[in-house]
Order: structure tokens, then C-alpha cells, then sequence
């Protein structure tokens, strides 16, 4: 059985390297599963979700082996439901969670059980099984990625709001059909710098390994049935189901988590930074 635990390596960290440090433990009040990590530079804190309780957690950035969070978010004024994934905007100090059906927006700083200060939800967002969630703090924006339940190719959306709406809005933009390709979203990244937003699309959940997978890369502008300005896909990628990316500009790399090969791969991607 696998014990709950965060790994921290150095970059350049190659086939069975050894973590620098491992976060683990009862004190730390991880769960089995934790579908999102974000690091706040700004504060020095990174950011987990436990979906089994409820919550999300905030450690400090050098925070090592049994080691408790210094902030929780969790209890019925959170609404929150699932706690999956979650995005940091140390910029704005708020903290979004991504619901299904809607996006719980909360004070960075918040601790205990309290209320979001904003909620987008209604028919009017089209939101549906958004699974993540990313912000640009330079441009204002928010996208959230949904899945089609069905699998169907081109089903999925990549969707944008403005950062501070609230309740029943539309969205700003809708990429989604056969050209975007996406069956659902997993994860995203944004680089305000270019106007990218990169997010990975692992195919149907049902399935081991799908057809099809990619991390794909489209401006904040792009609307409607718009194909990726770039795609990592391929057999010479390796890539069997990604889930997760992030982006390191300094060092113009694109870093993918693959759940079937249980490795991250870095590429050089100069083009696009």
C-alpha cells in the first residue's frame, strides 16, 4: 500500500534519483490521493488538495518529513465538495477551486471553515465537470477545463472568465470541437509573458492507455473550434496518459507528469517561451 507523500527533487533529477526531501506523515493530513500541487513563489507555500476530506492544505515551501500545514480550508460554509484541484493567485491573494458545476474563489490567507468571497456558478457559465482550474493575474482571466462524460472527441471545452466574476456569468471564451480536440482537460498552466494557456488532455478516464493524448497550447484569445497553436503528442513523446504541467520559463521547459508511465518528463521547448 502506498503511504500518502510529496517528493521534492532537483531539476535536473534523472532516472531513480533520490528526493531531496519527502513530506509525509499523520501530522501532515495527506490523503492517498492528491490530484494537484501548486507552489505560491511569491509567499513560499505550496498548496495540495484533500479531496477524501475536504479540504486544502498550505505548507510552507521548505516544509520536510512529518510536518504539519500552517493553513486548512475546510467545513460546510467552504462548499466545498470534492477539493480535487486548486490554483494559487498570489497576485490577487486568492485561492480558486475548481467544483464540477461552479468555481469557488477564496481569500489566500483563508484558515478554518469560511465561506467563498466569490462564486461562479449558473447555466449561464456552461459548467460541467471542470476539473481545473488556472489564472492569469496580467490579463485578468480564469480558464477551467471540462470533460464530456461521454468521451466524445472534441466534447471537452477550454473555457475563460474575467478573474473577479461572480455568480451566474457567461464565459469570455469556448474552444472546443473537432479541431481542439479535447475529450477533457487535466491540468493547465498559463504564461501571462506569451498569452499561452498549456493544458494536458489524457483522452477518456475510462480507458488505460487512449488514443489520442496530447498537452496542448492555445492564446487567451483563441474561441471556438480552434486547433492547438502547439501540440506534445506522439510516440516520441513516451506520453501514455499525461495529467499534469507546468511550465519553466527561466529554463524554456515544459514538464509533464504521465500517470501510466508514473514519471515526469521534461521537454525543451524554446518556441514557445
Amino acid at each position: 500500500m502506498a503511504h500518502p507523500q510529496i517528493a521534492t527533487f532537483a531539476r535536473l533529477a534523472g532516472e531513480n534519483s533520490q528526493p531531496a526531501r519527502v513530506i509525509y506523515g499523520q501530522k501532515t493530513l495527506m490523503s492517498r490521493t492528491m490530484h494537484d500541487i501548486r507552489y505560491d513563489a511569491v509567499h513560499d507555500e505550496f498548496l495540495v488538495t484533500n479531496p477524501f476530506a475536504l479540504a486544502v492544505l498550505v505548507f510552507r515551501g521548505g516544509a520536510n518529513g512529518e510536518e504539519a500545514p500552517i493553513r486548512i480550508i475546510q467545513g460546510p460554509k467552504t462548499m466545498i465538495g470534492g477539493a480535487d484541484r486548486l490554483e494559487v493567485d498570489p497576485i490577487n491573494d486568492e485561492i480558486f477551486v475548481p467544483e464540477g458545476d461552479k468555481i469557488l474563489v477564496f481569500p489566500r490567507t483563508a484558515q478554518g471553515d469560511v465561506a467563498p468571497i466569490r462564486v461562479i456558478e449558473g447555466p449561464d457559465t456552461l459548467l460541467s465537470y471542470a476539473e481545473s482550474v488556472v489564472v492569469d493575474p496580467v490579463h485578468n482571466l480564469i480558464f477551467t477545463g471540462t470533460q464530456d462524460r461521454r468521451g466524445t472527441l472534441g466534447g471537452g471545452a477550454l473555457m475563460s472568465y474575467n478573474r473577479t466574476d461572480n455568480g451566474n456569468v457567461k464565459p469570455r471564451t469556448v474552444v472546443r470541437g473537432d479541431k481542439a480536440g479535447i475529450v477533457r482537460i487535466n491540468q493547465m498552466d498559463i504564461y501571462p509573458a506569451k498569452s499561452w494557456v498549456i493544458a494536458t488532455m489524457p483522452g477518456r478516464q475510462d480507458q488505460r492507455e487512449p488514443e489520442g493524448v496530447f498537452v496542448g497550447i492555445w492564446n487567451i484569445t483563441d474561441n471556438g473550434d480552434v486547433a492547438p497553436r502547439w501540440k506534445i503528442n506522439g510516440p516520441k513523446t513516451g506520453l501514455l496518459k499525461p495529467r499534469g504541467v507546468v511550465l519553466d520559463p527561466a529554463h524554456k521547459e515544459v514538464i509533464i507528469s504521465d500517470m501510466r508511465l508514473n514519471s515526469v518528463l521534461t521537454f525543451y521547448y524554446p518556441e514557445i517561451f
